[in-house]
């Protein structure tokens, strides 16, 4: 009824796009194929597609809620994912979970390394960042603290061979938070105006259907309700309450230990921390001259999330940092 649309120049033929579509792993509203990468439009899912050979970069896009970044507090976040093809155009995707972007990035790093998975911005200021790290003056470091700092190097690099689990004790982490923090009486007052939307919805239908009046205004206003709720994640569902949201911590708590195993000697860190940004945090804390044991260098950083907090200014990546890994702190109360 909707057939596959080709964005760029290049196209594959209609079976091999067919094949190729049915078998793509799917993350949210696009899919990762072996040939091409499926988008969506702003109805269909997968409704458009691009080859391999027409795509330049493709990398997650976050736009901030309105008020935008102001180094205070954390705002609402929209996740897009961002394709480039044909030398310069542009496919935005807007994706309901950030973490499904990050998956589907995953994806298309593990099958296809030679795409660009960074915008160029981005791409220049990691570059610019790496220079300005290099060419800083470091203190000499004790050999006690040069092998801790090696260390910490080692159990970097074996958490980035799988960066799922370390992302996923983030997002559990993060909406055990959310659910924390949030008043459970606005979950049953959502509730509450959708089943009112529905029997409204309902109600204009048979309006409608019976020329009854006005029946197609309690149509639009019930169903608008329905949506706007529904669409939010305020309600309590089955996969949006305390019980589910703890399980899924647990899991992804779970889930590091059992990689942790084959670690070959001591983690640096417990598993509910195993996050290479944890890692990065207490490794800059060696090469400053600040700490030279392990120990010393996850208590003291552990101190400075501590003091970061919504009155406290901070520059954007340090930001994208704290609110990274500071849900995973909070939520175990920094044991």
């Amino acid at each position: 009824m909707f057939p596959t649309k080709a964005l760029s120049t290049k196209t594959l033929e209609k079976e091999e796009l067919r094949k190729d579509k049915g078998e793509c792993l799917r993350f949210g509203p696009c899919g990762v194929g072996r040939k091409a990468l499926y988008l969506n439009s702003f109805y269909i899912d997968r409704h458009y597609y691009v080859p391999y050979s027409a795509v330049s970069r493709v990398f997650k896009r976050v736009a901030m809620s309105k008020g935008g970044f102001s180094g205070k507090g954390m705002f609402a976040t929209l996740a897009y994912l961002v394709v480039l093809y044909d030398n310069g155009q542009e496919k935005q995707c807007l994706f309901k979970a950030e973490e499904t972007v990050d998956e589907m990035l995953d994806a298309i790093r593990a099958e296809h390394p030679e795409i660009k998975t960074l915008s160029a911005a981005a791409e220049q200021k990691l570059e610019k960042k790496r220079a300005e790290e290099a060419a800083r003056p470091r203190p000499r470091l004790s050999p006690e603290a040069e092998e801790t700092a090696k260390k910490l190097d080692r159990a970097i690099d074996y958490l980035e061979k799988r960066p799922a689990l370390s992302r996923s004790l983030s997002y559990s982490a993060k909406a055990k938070r959310v659910n924390e923090r949030s008043n459970p009486a606005y979950r049953w007052v959502a509730l509450f105006i959708v089943l009112i939307g529905a029997a409204m919805a309902v109600y204009g239908v048979w309006s409608i259907l019976t020329s009854a009046g006005f029946g197609i205004y309690f149509t639009l206003f019930g169903l608008a309700a329905v949506f706007l709720f529904a669409g939010a994640n305020v309600l309590p569902t089955r996969n949006n309450n305390k019980k589910y949201i703890d399980a899924q911590l647990a899991d992804a708590c779970a889930d590091m230990e059992r990689y942790l195993k084959s670690y070959e000697g001591n983690f640096p860190v417990p598993a509910c921390y195993a996050h290479p940004i944890t890692l990065r945090r207490m490794k800059r804390l060696v090469l400053e001259g600040r700490a030279e044991k392990m120990d010393e260098a996850f208590e003291k950083m552990k101190e400075e999330l501590k003091a970061l907090n919504s009155d406290v200014k901070v520059e954007q990546e340090e930001y994208d940092e704290v609110v990274t890994i500071k849900p995973m702190f909070l939520v175990k109360d920094y044991e």
